[in-house]
């Protein structure tokens, strides 16, 4: 059976069905040996307040202690004046899969008197991290290429239950542009039930009325209708109410849960009823960790490339993308090349004339130097004849020459 489809780029698809086994539906199974074999990496930054459970989340989310645990600081007179960048690396397996885990922290954030610009360290370090990606791009060689850009965002919102502050309002305008922005709200469990719905719709409005863009889940043309239904509960959660916790109580029936123990209960962080932990590593990790680095490497940063090499004056040739007949641009190529070679034959020669005036012109000023020089000679010359014929008649005449003049020329006269 054969189906045409047009492209609407005037390209006929021809679908074929086929009339046996061929063997090319095995190829996701290749990808899939040649990327356990290589193993994957992410990166992900955290921002947000000091206090709010960065590094716990970060260490609920994959079950280890990437973070270790914070010894209390000494009190000291010197506070930092601007936003640290720091970097935890760390290689996990699962299953025979290993990950390369990169986690971005970024210690001072909203913690000074004036947080104006406290947005600006953080987005400088993510586009120089696309500088760095562009420049191995650049390379002649480009075999071992290392990814360190910003994959994921999670930016943590202190659960005041009103609305979002200028700060977080400021920092998501200036970075989400530049990075896959994934809102959750901090300490959720210090909110009732009510108070995070109604925080959420607070938030997703000023979301809306900045024009902010956060992270969306794509959807695919051959996604299931239980994919597509699991991809749009993942979304409605969205900013993810979280808790925190590494620490396990026993539950009823003897279970042990990580969660947090109140008097009049324990939270369960793995529990969907009691926050969207569960829906927030579903989404980072399970299910769209490749569409994070995808969207990274196809818009974000394509975005920013663009931009980077149109600043500097880079235009992309509209005419590499043509098709083109062989012989008609060999013709072109060998018109051009007689076009260029005349307009250099024609440069050389209007060099060479303007070389010539100009040895021409010192010639002839030498010329009317010589000559004003020989004259000045000539009529120096004249002069002094003139005067010794003068002397000379005198001479002859008999007349006696003045002292000086007697003296100068040796002549005595009183002998």
């Amino acid at each position: 059976m054969n189906d045409q489809v047009n492209g609407s780029s005037g390209i006929t698809v021809m679908r074929k069905k086929l009339m046996g086994y061929v063997g090319f539906a095995n190829f996701p199974n290749q990808v899939h040996r040649k990327s356990v074999k290589t193993g994957f990496q992410f990166t992900c930054m955290v921002v947000g307040e000091s206090g709010l459970g960065k590094s716990t989340l970060v260490n609920t989310l994959f079950n280890t202690q990437i973070y270790p645990n914070k010894q209390p600081a000494e009190p000291t007179h010197d506070c930092p004046q601007t936003v640290e960048i720091q970097s935890i690396t760390t290689d996990i397996e699962e299953n025979g899969v290993r990950l390369r885990m990169t986690v971005v922290d970024t210690p001072g954030f909203g913690d000074f008197v004036n947080n104006e610009e406290s947005w600006k360290p953080i987005l400088d370090n993510i586009e120089s991290r696309f500088d760095a990606y562009l420049e191995q791009e650049n390379r002649v060689n480009r075999r071992k290429m290392v990814d360190n850009r910003i994959h994921a965002c999670l930016y943590f919102i202190t659960p005041t239950g009103h609305a979002l502050k200028p700060l977080d309002v400021e920092f998501m305008r200036r970075l989400h542009t530049r990075v896959n922005l994934i809102p959750v709200i901090a300490k959720a469990d210090t909110l009732t039930e009510e108070e995070v719905v109604a925080f959420k719709q607070r938030i997703l409005a000023d979301i809306k009325h900045h024009n902010i863009q956060i992270y969306q889940a794509p959807a695919y043309e051959y996604d299931d209708e239980e994919t597509i239904a699991e991809n749009r509960e993942v979304m409605s959660k969205i900013p993810f109410a979280i808790v925190g916790s590494d620490k396990e109580f026993e539950v009823e029936g003897g279970r042990r849960v990580r969660g947090r123990r109140y008097p009049w209960g324990v939270i369960q962080v793995d529990n969907e009823e009691h926050c969207d932990f569960v829906k927030l590593r579903q989404m980072l990790i399970r299910t769209h960790m490749e569409e994070l680095k995808e969207f990274t490497n196809d818009v974000l940063y394509e975005n920013y490339r663009t931009e980077k090499l149109s600043a500097m004056g880079i235009q992309q040739d509209p005419s590499v993308f043509k098709e083109v007949n062989p012989v008609q641009k060999m013709e072109e190529e060998r018109l051009a090349h007689e076009q260029k070679l005349a307009k250099m034959e024609t440069e050389m020669r209007s060099v060479f004339h303007a070389k010539v005036q100009e040895k021409e012109h010192k010639l002839k000023q030498s010329e009317e130097e010589l000559y004003a020089r020989h004259k000045e000679m000539k009529e120096a010359l004249d002069k002094q004849r003139i005067e010794l014929e003068e002397k000379r008649r005198r001479l002859e005449a008999g007349r006696p020459m003045t002292p000086e003049k007697s003296k100068k020329k040796g002549f005595s006269f009183n002998k």
